[in-house]
């Protein structure tokens, strides 16, 4: 997190505490108690134990070093919502969580509400600024929560054979038919990225510095559905020559032939989304890629994945000629959770789907973690992982900004991550 220790005005950030914890309750309007407990794989938490981490990080972080006669609500629940923090203590099985079938939902949800309740209690008192900026980080944490309750429960869910649905489809839109990607050119020359000081950022954003940038192209919106289906029909799944090394054994190991979600059934083809199978819609961006998948597209379009700081230096120059944000209902506040439709017009930097870069998840120079255990929430992962930009669907508004940057592993398909073509 950025320091921005004279600005938080308690009142306000209490709101917010509040917003946020309503928005991820309301994640979980029509799920059953089984539905939460689900664990589709390693990487997928269960939303049980996803509300209950987000309760722990207030709890651990804020209201144990802060809150005078701290008393914890379950001292078992120290280890059992612990996500990677090494130096908090012990952590119970990241792959094990979809077993934890107790504490019950009622239990978390009474913890969760206990959190708050005494979170906004001691946020009624002097509360010190450096305590008010880790409610701040506490809160951008739990919208990435957020948006993995999305991710995961779509997960879980494909893999019951009923392919349940858990949200209500878009409206019908209007017809849409993008057009051929224009490239846009950006010229040569120094330009600053990261995060320039203002608002909150992560740790992993700063410091903001300059770099050199060649000249390059940028695709004005992201790849389409379409777009892709010629790569499939092009037998671009079985073409070695496109592929990285590791991505073609990614590849073969998982039987790839599609994107995650897709399916064909009578000869149409289909997409499991959170309102259940629907028809593919060639206009809405691709989505649920891994990098591997991105890049041989990439590859076979005679282009590749722009870097980082290309991106970033495109979005900034869209948000800054007011075209860097999607149209109202593109964010998980809507509720649809699914991408909208690309349009000519509309340049589809943040919102939509996550953009793969060709940029390792690196140190800026100058980083430094925060000091203790909370340094640990970005810098230990800075090895093994590929930088997305651009937010998705379901990440909410308010925590969407040009110098995010999100990380994941090469081979990870269930996150809402497409791709930009660059040259």
């Amino acid at each position: 997190m950025n320091a921005r220790d004279d600005v938080f005005v308690p009142e306000l950030l209490a709101r917010r505490v509040a917003a946020v914890r309503e928005a991820t309750l309301a994640l979980l309007d029509g799920l059953t108690p089984e539905d939460c407990m689900l664990q589709s794989m390693p990487e997928a938490s269960p939303v049980k134990w996803h509300v209950g981490h987000v309760a722990w990080f207030f709890e651990t972080f804020v209201l144990e070093p802060w809150q005078p006669g701290f008393r914890p609500f379950d001292p078992a629940f120290r280890e059992l919502f612990n996500s990677y923090y090494v130096g908090v203590g012990e952590r119970h099985p990241r792959g094990q969580r979809g077993l934890l079938s107790r504490p019950s939902l009622d239990r978390v949800m009474a913890y969760q509400q206990s959190v708050l309740e005494r979170l906004l209690a001691w946020m009624d008192d002097d509360a010190p600024p450096r305590a008010l900026a880790l409610v701040e980080l506490g809160l951008h944490h739990e919208q990435q929560h957020q948006e993995l309750i999305a991710t995961d429960l779509k997960h879980h869910f494909w893999h019951n054979p009923l392919l349940p649905a858990w949200r209500p489809a878009r409206a019908k839109e209007p017809p849409s038919e993008p057009g051929p990607a224009a490239f846009l050119r950006y010229d040569e020359g120094l330009a600053d990225v990261g995060h320039a000081g203002e608002g909150f950022a992560f740790d992993n954003e700063a410091p903001r510095h300059r770099v050199w940038v060649d000249a390059f192209e940028l695709a004005q919106r992201p790849v389409s559905n379409a777009e892709y289906l010629a790569f499939i029909e092009d037998d671009g799944y079985g073409r070695p020559d496109l592929w990285l090394s590791d991505g073609w054994d990614a590849r073969v190991r998982g039987g790839w032939d599609m994107p995650l979600y897709w399916m064909r059934r009578d000869g149409r083809w289909m997409c499991h989304t959170v309102a259940g199978p629907l028809p593919m819609d060639p206009a809405e961006p691709v989505c649920h890629l891994s990098y591997y998948e991105a890049d041989a597209y990439a590859r076979w379009a005679g282009a590749r994945l722009p870097t980082e700081q290309e991106w970033e230096i495109a979005a900034a120059r869209a948000m800054a000629e007011g075209a860097g944000l999607p149209a109202d209902g593109d964010f998980a506040e809507s509720g649809l959770l699914h991408p909208a439709r690309l349009r000519a017009d509309a340049p589809g930097f943040l919102g939509g789907v996550w953009q793969w870069t060709q940029s390792a998840y690196l140190p800026y120079p100058g980083f430094r973690p925060a000091a203790g255990a909370v340094g640990e929430y970005n810098g230990k992962f800075m090895i093994n992982q590929m930088v997305l930009r651009g937010g998705s669907c379901a990440t909410p508004r308010s925590h969407i900004r040009v110098t995010y940057r999100n990380f994941f592993a090469p081979g990870s398909r269930w996150q809402y991550a497409g791709l930009r073509l660059a040259r």
